[in-house]
């Protein structure tokens, strides 16, 4: 139920969910986004009636973004996914216009700093996704590693990986989760974050 001054959310385990992002400009305008979460075989019983935030009424979004990372209503990240290799190779175009003008140390910093960051931004909540979605971020690493190694476009890509100590998409995924999975067990990680992680021995059977 979404009240005139606040917004309460209630979950069921065989309805859909609803997921809400709101961010405030430098103009004080409150840009609201709403999108209903379910399964893709629920998609077509989703409502598409506006509902009321405060004075305003917001149509449901097949799509929200939050904090630079784009929620699709079926949690599949396509859109995210999307956005990401777009930017992505806009951004390897750009190098490449200047790669005969720059060093090969100069366009490894470019592709590490435009590039490499933001693949690897929010790439814990593409943890479990199929594979063919990740071959999609892949393809923009391979681009990356031919840029930097002025390789050709069919070029073997797993020595140029290995040449510039890269992981694979799917490898660096984990060894985030892995990472913040220690740091969690470890006590160094952000109080919300460590709170929320038991051993599986800890856990009563």
């Amino acid at each position: 139920m979404i009240g005139s001054q606040k917004i309460y959310c209630k979950y069921f385990t065989k309805s859909p969910q609803i997921c809400m992002q709101t961010s405030i400009s430098l103009s004080d305008r409150i840009n609201t986004q709403v999108s209903w979460c379910s399964s893709s075989r629920r998609q077509n019983q989703l409502p598409r009636t506006a509902l009321r935030v405060g004075n305003d009424f917001v149509l449901p979004s097949s799509s929200v973004r939050d904090l630079d990372i784009y929620l699709d209503s079926d949690a599949s990240m396509k859109t995210h996914i999307s956005k990401t290799v777009s930017c992505c190779f806009a951004v390897l175009r750009q190098i490449r216009s200047i790669r005969r003008s720059v060093t090969q140390q100069v366009v490894q910093s470019l592709v590490a700093s435009l590039v490499l960051t933001r693949l690897d931004y929010g790439d814990a909540t593409l943890a479990g996704l199929p594979t063919t979605q990740l071959d999609r971020l892949q393809s923009v690493m391979n681009a990356a590693a031919r840029l930097v190694c002025s390789a050709r476009k069919f070029e073997h890509i797993t020595p140029l990986l290995r040449d510039l100590h890269r992981l694979r998409v799917p490898q660096r995924i984990k060894f985030k989760l892995a990472v913040l999975a220690f740091r969690c067990l470890h006590g160094t990680a952000l109080p919300y974050l460590s709170c929320e992680l038991r051993r599986v021995a800890d856990i009563a059977a």
